[in-house]
């Protein structure tokens, strides 16, 4: 019997750790990505014109001179202008920022940081409703207003996108000279506080829509920022609110798409 007492008792050590699980939390669909650090800084003293695909390998563009504001003051010059079918990826906006980056057709946006937003982040100015703006990657930081802002026709992709302290991450144009249905759609986001607007757009009467999936909200246990803000567009005056909240038709998500931690 004594020399079964030590079998037994490693017998019993050994169930005891098979028995025991250690739970280890992997990384959720929406987790934010650490900021890069800038290889370089270059200070914009006129807008960069792109054309093509750019990788500028994490430098620091600083806007100067005219590019000096970063401010919310209207009609600011972009610091990089990308030209219908562009692409750049690796870019860092610091600040001042002007008004970030527009684009004037389809273009895509990946993995760009803009540490101080000025009066907007990126900004799609397509003529076509056939063409779209993607934003994949990134992130933005101290937006006073709005991040995302969409005048023209089209569709506005953003995703894997993070963002902290917005007034609207993405706004269809509420009062543009021509007015346009836009469509947007976020998958993969995270947005932390203080916010106001997830996406705002008009439903009436242009008839925008947005789609969002895995949307995740950090620091808003009140859960005060909207999701999906719907607004009356106009051509002159100032947009009303008319709503909010998945409706359906316009507002297109679910409660089980939004996370809240």
């Amino acid at each position: 019997m004594r020399r079964l007492r030590p079998l037994l008792g490693a017998a019993l050590a050994l169930a005891a750790a098979l028995n025991t699980v250690t739970l280890v939390a992997g990384p959720s669909p929406a987790a934010a990505a650490d900021w890069p650090a800038a290889k370089r800084v270059q200070k914009v003293t006129a807008t960069i014109k792109v054309t093509g695909t750019r990788n500028y390998d994490f430098t620091r563009f600083v806007g100067a001179g005219a590019l000096g504001g970063g401010d919310q003051a209207e009609n600011q010059p972009p610091v990089l202008e990308l030209a219908d079918g562009a692409t750049v990826s690796n870019v860092i906006i610091g600040a001042p920022a002007a008004d970030g980056i527009h684009c004037r057709g389809t273009c895509t946006l990946k993995n760009v940081w803009w540490e101080d937003v000025g009066e907007d982040a990126a900004t799609f100015k397509g003529t076509r409703g056939s063409q779209t703006m993607t934003i994949d990657g990134g992130g933005a930081r101290k937006a006073a207003d709005k991040v995302f802002q969409h005048n023209g026709p089209g569709t506005f992709v953003i995703r894997n996108v993070q963002v902290e302290g917005f007034g609207k991450l993405y706004r269809s144009c509420g009062v543009c000279k021509t007015q346009y249905q836009r469509h947007v759609v976020l998958d993969n986001v995270t947005v932390k506080s203080p916010g106001h607007d997830v996406v705002g757009i008009n439903p009436t009467p242009y008839g925008d829509t947005a789609r969002l999936t895995r949307i995740t909200v950090l620091g808003d246990p009140g859960r005060k920022i909207v999701i999906c803000q719907k607004f009356r567009g106009v051509t002159v005056g100032e947009p009303t609110k008319t709503g909010s909240g998945p409706d359906g038709r316009n507002c297109l998500y679910r409660t089980s798409d939004i996370t809240y931690r």
